[in-house]
């Protein structure tokens, strides 16, 4: 009886098995759907970015994700690695001669070694790079991506944007493409290329964090870096920052760190800043430095109150220099500038860098208010260093 009790559950289970095995999938032979069920999709999104044409160009067809394969493979070649030899000097006195009235012997010695990047910006051997990368350097050799080094001349430099111009003998080099710093968004991909801790042509990828961002304790006097998140180190200043089509964008320039190594950001000269210095370099032999002739206060919602104004942000003009651009051009001590040249500004990081894109002798649209009254003035701009005068 208890054989036959066994026997009975076991086939029951089996049948029970079948029966379920059935219900939850139903129809592997000739199960077809009915007319009013709808097989469920895979969603596909096609990854686009808008070209210099703003037309939308496909990325991928069947992945989410930004391919910059070639804006890589395009940068490297116009990326260089910049080693540099300071020297020491020292005088060598013997007693003797000295008590005899000979002069000490001046000697000199290798000094300290340094190493960064730079890009090519001509085919023929023009390199830009940082200020402080070449600075006090007595030696200075430029190795291309193929390895082949070359003695390099410093042609200008500009310590204020920190942007330096060198020069090799050379041609038919990779020369980067300018892209229009003006033009880049937040959230933008972008690739820092160069030679950090001597690991020549490295890559790294984030985006772009903020821009017009000013730095506090620096040598610099420039307050208007391109702030992004990709890895840069000791070895990338003078590299390239460059968007998703390998345009050149920005010259990586600092990083924000307790220790001295990446911390999640970095710092990059605008290119439009970087191509203006070079381009006076080449023209003048220096960095031309545009100048408003005021003195100003920048404007949050406490000081308007304080000074009366209704703009709450802007620059607000605490004093015109006499003869000089602004008084010229009839604005007056108590305006509030609110854009330059169609550009909104809010503070004085974004003024500066447009006058530090903006030429002596430029004549540039500003708006601006008076009684909370809004005015339109055109202003030509002076030099900051010559006394007022273009220096052409």
């Amino acid at each position: 009886m208890k054989i036959f009790k066994a026997i009975c559950t076991a086939a029951i289970g089996f049948l029970g098995g079948i029966a379920a095995i059935y219900i939850i999938n139903p129809g592997e032979a000739t199960h077809e759907p009915s007319p009013t069920q709808t097989t469920p999709q895979v969603a596909t999104l096609t990854q686009t970015v808008f070209n210099t044409n703003n037309d939308i160009v496909p990325i991928s067809d069947s992945y989410q994700y930004v391919d910059l394969r070639s804006a890589a493979q395009k940068t490297v070649e116009s990326v260089v690695h910049i080693k540099t030899q300071s020297r020491g000097k020292t005088y060598l006195v013997n007693p003797l001669e000295y008590y005899f009235g000979a002069a000490p012997r001046l000697r000199e010695y290798p000094g300290a070694q340094g190493s960064g990047s730079g890009v090519i910006v001509t085919p023929d051997g023009y390199i830009i790079t940082n200020n402080h990368v070449i600075e006090g350097s007595a030696d200075i050799k430029v190795v291309l991506s193929n390895k082949k080094e070359y003695n390099a001349e410093l042609i200008g430099r500009d310590p204020e944007t920190d942007i330096a111009l060198l020069k090799i003998d050379a041609d038919s080099l990779k020369a980067i493409t300018f892209g229009n710093s003006d033009e880049i968004e937040l959230g933008e991909w972008v690739l820092a290329v160069g030679n950090p801790y001597n690991l020549t042509s490295t890559v790294t990828a984030g985006i772009i964090s903020a821009t017009s961002r000013p730095l506090s304790g620096g040598r610099m006097s420039f307050e208007t870096f391109i702030q992004t998140d990709a890895a840069i180190n000791p070895g990338n200043s003078g590299g390239a920052l460059v968007n998703m089509y390998g345009d050149l964008i920005g010259i990586n320039t600092a990083i924000q760190s307790p220790t001295g190594s990446y911390s999640g950001y970095s710092f990059a000269i605008p290119s439009n800043v970087a191509k203006r210095v070079i381009e006076d370099i080449l023209q003048y032999g220096s960095s031309q430095k545009a100048a408003l002739n005021i003195s100003i206060i920048e404007l949050t919602p406490e000081i308007a109150q304080r000074l009366g104004v209704e703009q709450e942000h802007g620059i607000y003009i605490a004093e015109t220099l006499r003869n000089g651009a602004a008084e010229k051009s009839g604005l007056k001590s108590g305006d509030v500038i609110t854009k330059f040249g169609g550009k909104g500004i809010t503070n004085f990081a974004e003024l500066k860098e447009v006058l530090t894109k903006s030429r002596p002798g430029d004549n540039v649209e500003i708006e601006t208010y008076r009684n909370g009254k809004k005015n339109t003035t055109t202003i030509t701009l002076e030099n900051a260093y010559i006394n007022g005068q273009i220096n052409n």
